[in-house]
């Protein structure tokens, strides 16, 4: 698999989507001690995707962290017409995600974490179908490997080293 991490200038707007969040309970001497854990994704919608955890004993820092973190493990996606170049399969954990594309004005047919990483990297049509776990952390990994694995034209023809019209040829 290509490596395609991505660095943003400061200038580029990214926006930050809220997945899940949990409360986490430790018990100790003293009583109970409540943190919270937010999942959240950040994405340009123009084809760059990242994803972060942040934990703190509030909600607010909570997603403050997470988004730092998502910032920090940015992707590039290739993204065709508003939809994916192909389908693509991919595991992660308990988690497998089939990604299918879709024709124009079919819409995002996702579930919801799955849901809020396709719009944030820019996707307006496309199927997808989550199988086996449904925790959203291993969801939003599923997702964003199967994305980072898809190939667009380009990208073929480079790796081949042959012009675009020998790739469409055969």
């Amino acid at each position: 698999m290509a490596e395609n991490r991505v660095k943003l200038s400061s200038d580029t707007e990214l926006k930050d989507r809220l997945v899940a969040i949990n409360r986490v309970t430790k018990v100790t001497k003293g009583g109970r001690t409540f943190t919270f854990s937010a999942i959240v994704v950040v994405g340009n919608e123009d084809g760059v995707i990242g994803y972060g955890l942040g934990k703190a004993s509030e909600v607010t820092a909570a997603i403050a962290k997470g988004v730092e973190a998502a910032k920090k493990n940015l992707v590039k996606v290739p993204v065709y017409k508003g939809t994916v170049p192909h389908e693509q399969l991919a595991k992660f954990g308990g988690a497998e995600v089939f990604i299918k594309p879709a024709s124009q004005g079919t819409g995002v047919v996702a579930g919801g974490a799955m849901r809020a990483v396709l719009e944030s990297v820019g996707i307006t049509d496309v199927l997808a179908k989550s199988k086996g776990s449904s925790n959203p952390h291993n969801l939003v990994k599923a997702t964003i490997k199967a994305l980072s694995e898809m190939r667009d034209a380009y990208m073929v023809a480079q790796n081949r080293g042959v012009s675009m019209e020998k790739v469409f040829k055969g």
